[in-house]
């Protein structure tokens, strides 16, 4: 519990949080305006009421409505100033299950429950944690508001009730530990009751059948045991809270009604009495249950909800990586097969793509073509064999670092709302307009800058075409840092000279990797790899037309179009 607690206390101790919070508790002055004057009004009012002065005492208790009315005033920028400062907090707990996922999966570590957490249990964290903070501030500025009040009728009322309140809410605060820890065996026990039910349901004709009612019973009996004591367990709980609730809200009440003769006779005038029971039941009382409910439902829910996306884990620690060299890749007698008892799709490859190369990759479909260029970017571990990007195996690389080293551009081209420029840019957040501009004039994208308003204007992915986002995301690789280019048919949704152009930038910027879908790329290439079944050909185009019947085929199949229209056109 206290992990829970140091970390949402954290979150409130950063610099913006601070500003934010600074700001709740600013508005929060205004708000506590009537609570502090209540009591003091009523006992004025009744003593001029009793003293024949009724002009005095409707004074008093109109001073009470604009008191009431600027503290509606605060109350509303409360709320407003609230959602500042938990938005912040939610977006805090996204980053830290999304990195976590992202960093497992990389790892080879899949986690099933990361949508779970993303979704419904940050959504819970967050609501439990901004009504904690609403709560426990309402809970404060309240009992600041009462101890003003009561130390301005009379200092000996102000200890009369304060001690046994506090006394009280003192107890409810010991108890939300063993709340705690009861709810999470309540809830375990759900968990456990539920798979043994549902085992049991599941065979229930074989167990009727085989006459195993006993048996079955045994199997759901023993969790459902277990299940009751956590609730029992749990109602005891509320009993003591419901105690600690006696002693600090009824308790100050039936000591102040007890000492109010002797009170009286001490001086104390009836209004003052008054106004004190008036504080203990339109302040104290309604602060310690609102505090205790929310101790005992927001303050669990954040607790057990939290510590279940704590215990999911920061994203697992890489051990010291070695940083890739120039950008040569090798493929090292590299077989693939997606499954033990699998056909190899790629069965004892050899291959070196080194600086300056263009080597296109051709075959039926099926081949492995897409396989190739994942276990290339490191996406795929290779089932036998090595896969070396600049001396580095890719898949044990990070993310981050393998970003900066190869980029693939996939057929599906991805292309997200907001600005053209961010768009192109994603990948080299550095890159000047100038630079930009650039590299869109080197891919043959200027004119589809020009026609969708200039680098600064806004996108829709769904307006434009398969060819426009194709470009865009051309022209985002080709800006990146990454030295190695990988194009997994990225241009089949341009024509012909868009795709020239496109390669020929690509080829001159560095070592690039193409999967062709049209003779013309094959063509471009220094070297062509022919992909057929776990046979591998490769070679130039006048010696593959010699070795390998397939490359003969596939120039069979892939002839020339001869006309083709602007990409726009064809893939509108």
């Amino acid at each position: 519990m206290m992990r829970e607690l140091r970390y949402g206390i954290a979150a409130l101790g950063r610099r913006s949080a601070r500003r934010r919070l600074a700001g709740l508790l600013l508005w929060s002055v205004p708000e506590i305006l009537p609570t502090a004057l209540f009591g003091v009004a009523v006992a004025h009012a009744t003593d001029a009421f009793l003293a024949g002065q009724l002009g005095l005492g409707l004074a008093w208790l109109a001073g009470l409505v604009v008191a009431a009315g600027v503290g509606g005033v605060g109350a509303r920028q409360v709320y407003r100033s609230l959602g500042r400062l938990v938005e912040p907090f939610r977006d805090d707990l996204v980053r830290h299950v999304v990195a976590g996922a992202l960093a497992r999966s990389s790892a080879g570590r899949a986690d099933g429950g990361a949508v779970a957490r993303l979704n419904r249990q940050v959504e819970i964290v967050r609501d439990s944690f901004g009504g904690l903070v609403l709560s426990v501030r309402g809970f404060v500025i309240t009992v600041l508001g009462v101890l003003t009040g009561l130390l301005s009728l009379d200092p000996l009322i102000a200890v009369l009730v304060l001690v046994p309140f506090l006394l009280g809410f003192t107890a409810s605060f010991a108890v939300l530990g063993p709340a705690a820890r009861r709810l999470l065996r309540s809830i375990q026990a759900d968990e456990d009751l539920t798979t043994a039910a549902g085992s049991v349901f599941a065979a229930v004709r074989d167990v009727t059948g085989s006459g195993a009612e006993d048996y079955a019973a045994d199997l759901v009996g023993a969790p459902t045991e277990a299940h009751a004591r956590a609730e029992r367990a749990q109602a005891r709980i509320a009993a003591l809270r419901m105690a600690c609730f006696a002693v600090g809200g009824w308790l100050p009440l039936l000591i102040l009604l007890g000492a109010g003769p002797w009170l009286v006779s001490r001086g104390l005038t009836p209004g003052v009495l008054l106004g004190g029971l008036t504080y203990v039941l339109l302040g104290l009382q309604p602060a310690l249950n609102t505090m205790l409910s929310a101790l005992g439902d927001s303050g669990l829910r954040y607790v057990v909800t939290l510590g279940r996306i704590l215990d999911a884990g920061p994203p697992p620690a890489r051990p010291a990586e070695q940083v890739p060299g120039d950008p040569e890749l090798i493929f090292d007698r590299v077989t693939f097969a997606y499954g033990p008892h699998a056909e190899p799709i790629l069965d004892r490859l050899d291959l070196t793509v080194g600086p300056g190369d263009h080597l296109a990759v051709v075959g039926p479909s099926g081949a492995g073509k897409s396989t190739l260029t994942a276990l290339a970017c490191g996406l795929l571990r290779p089932t036998d064999g090595r896969v070396m990007l600049g001396g580095v195996p890719p898949a044990a690389v990070s993310p981050a670092l393998l970003a900066g080293c190869r980029v693939l551009i996939p057929q599906e081209a991805y292309v997200f709302s907001g600005r053209l420029i961010d768009n192109l840019a994603y990948l080299r957040p550095e890159a000047t307009p100038a630079q930009v501009a650039a590299a869109a004039a080197e891919l043959g994208a200027t004119e589809l800058v020009d026609r969708l308003g200039g680098l600064a204007a806004e996108l829709r992915p769904g307006d434009l075409s398969a060819g426009e986002r194709q470009l865009i995301a051309l022209v985002r690789a080709y800006l990146s840092p990454a030295p190695l280019a990988v194009l997994d048919e990225a241009t089949c949704h341009l024509d012909p000279e868009a795709e020239r152009r496109a390669e020929e930038a690509f080829a001159a910027r560095g070592p690039l990797i193409v999967v062709a879908h049209r003779m013309t790329s094959a063509l471009r290439a220094k070297r062509i790899l022919v992909l057929d079944g776990e046979r591998t050909v490769l070679g130039d185009h006048d010696s593959l037309l010699q070795r390998s019947p397939l490359y003969r085929d596939l120039i069979g199949f892939w002839q020339p179009p001869a006309s083709a229209d602007r990409y726009v056109a064809s893939s509108g």
